[in-house]
Parts: C-alpha cells; structure tokens; sequence
C-alpha cells in the first residue's frame, strides 16, 4: 500500500509567502487553500501560487467558499449552508463556478465545499435544485479537467452517493471529513468509507465528538482526543486506492492552534 503524506488548510492571505514558509516550518509540504472570497482578483491568484512554488508548497485541492449567512448547527443549517437554499443557490453556483477558475490557475486539480443538508426526499424540489446547481459546477470543473468535492458533514452517505448517481458525471468526488461524520451524528467514518469509499480524494485530518442534543453539533476535538480511530480508518482509506494527503484541520485560532497541529503530525506520522 501507499505511504501517505501529511499537509495542513491553509487559509486564504494577502501575505502567502508568509503562510507557505510556516508550513514548511512545520516540516510539511502540502496544504489544502481555503478561499471564502467571492471577488478574488486573477494577480492575487497568480501570486498565492507563486509564492507556493517558490516554497515547494503542493495545494492539493481548493477548498471554496460562498457568499450570504451560513450558521452552523442543525437548527439553521439547513436553510443557510451550501446549494441547498434556493435564496442563494445562483449565486453561489456562481461563485463555486469562479472557484473552478481559481483552482485552474493555480494548478490545482479539485475544488471541494459543503453543498449541505441535502434533503431525504428525492422529490423535495431543494434536493432537485441542488442536483442541478451541482451538475452545473461540476460540468464546467470538467471542461477545465478538475474534480468538484464534497466536504463530507451535514449530508449522509447515503443520500451524497445517491446526488452523485442522480448528477452522473464522472468528476465527483469527496474531500473527506472523518469528524464532521461524527460532529454532525450522520456516520462512523469508518463505515461511510464502505459507501463512499471509492470517491475520496482529499481528507481532513481532524477529529470530533458525536453530538449529544439536537440543537448543537458535537465538539471539535484535538485529532487523538476524538472519535475517530486514525490507526483503522488510514488502512481503510488505503484498501480503498487513496494515496493522497491527510490534511490537518484544526478550527480553532492563536497559538492553541499551532500545538494542536503539532501534535497531530506527531499522531499521524507513525500510521502513514
């Protein structure tokens, strides 16, 4: 089986080459560029990979934001994340559509987000909706040769592989969460992998909690702290065909923040 590497998210930043050489600081190499940026102009672009390449920094996916309020629980979630909300679904098929841009310029072979909370019912009109605004992106990021992602999270895995049926092309993929599975109570990450296993192509390494009301999504956890069984679910991923990076993700700021990733590497590193 293949050894896998570790990167890290990287937020979007008006200073990259500052960014870049912290995680090669880090004795990383690799990194997913989150950009919540609607109106990013080409030069920044140009620049972020630039700065990539002088640090031999890989982006291995683009991790694209949207425009208008998204709440993250269970209580607006539904109607505030993603394709899902027919209020801004142009828009952000727009946006996501941009995003497919960026990726191309920077060289980078997926753009992955949360579509969100795809609903049960395959004849509810959001779920159609959604469908088409994902045949759409996903149809222009495959005129450019690049893959759509979906940030595995407020969908099951049964109703995300039955959008990917539903959408049927061949450049759908999964940016891999093992904690949102958990966090927000839909899967054991371990057993999603048996549905949608085959689609990974980019994976979170970050670590959650199940949820224990439901009002509230469960706690973000430092990766080994959590739920999520590293030591089984990198094996699976492998058994799987993945042979890409376990991207760290820890969502909280400040100095915390760097330990955590620290440590994490420090996890991850005899599994690979």
């Amino acid at each position: 089986m293949a050894t896998l590497s570790i990167g890290v998210v990287m937020g979007w930043t008006d200073k990259p080459e500052e960014s870049f050489a912290k995680i090669r600081e880090m004795g990383l190499n690799s990194c997913q560029l989150a950009n919540w940026n609607a109106e990013i102009p080409d030069a920044e672009v140009a620049r972020a990979r630039t700065a990539a390449e002088a640090a031999g920094v890989t982006i291995t996916l683009l991790w694209r934001g949207y425009s208008g309020r998204t709440v993250w629980n269970y209580i607006e979630g539904p109607a505030t994340i993603g394709l899902v909300p027919p209020a801004t679904r142009r828009m952000r098929t727009d946006e996501l559509k941009r995003g497919v841009e960026v990726a191309r310029m920077l060289g980078v072979p997926d753009v992955a987000t949360h579509v969100g909370f795809l609903p049960m019912n395959p004849d509810d009109p959001d779920y159609m909706g959604c469908v088409d605004a994902v045949k759409e992106i996903a149809g222009y990021a495959g005129e450019h040769g690049i893959y759509f992602d979906f940030e595995t999270g407020q969908e099951t895995p049964m109703v995300l592989m039955r959008c990917f049926n539903d959408v049927g092309l061949p450049n759908l993929g999964i940016n891999l969460d093992p904690a949102n599975l958990l966090m927000y109570g839909n899967a054991n990450p371990l057993d999603a992998l048996d549905m949608f296993g085959r689609y990974v192509r980019g994976v979170h390494a970050k670590d959650g909690e199940y949820p224990t009301d439901g009002y509230k999504l469960g706690p973000e956890k430092p990766l080994g702290d959590g739920r999520v069984n590293f030591p089984a679910l990198i094996p699976k991923l492998k058994s799987f065909g993945y042979a890409g990076s376990l991207t760290i993700e820890r969502e909280i700021s400040g100095p915390q923040q760097v330990v955590d990733i620290r440590r994490a590497i420090e996890v991850l590193t005899p599994l690979l």
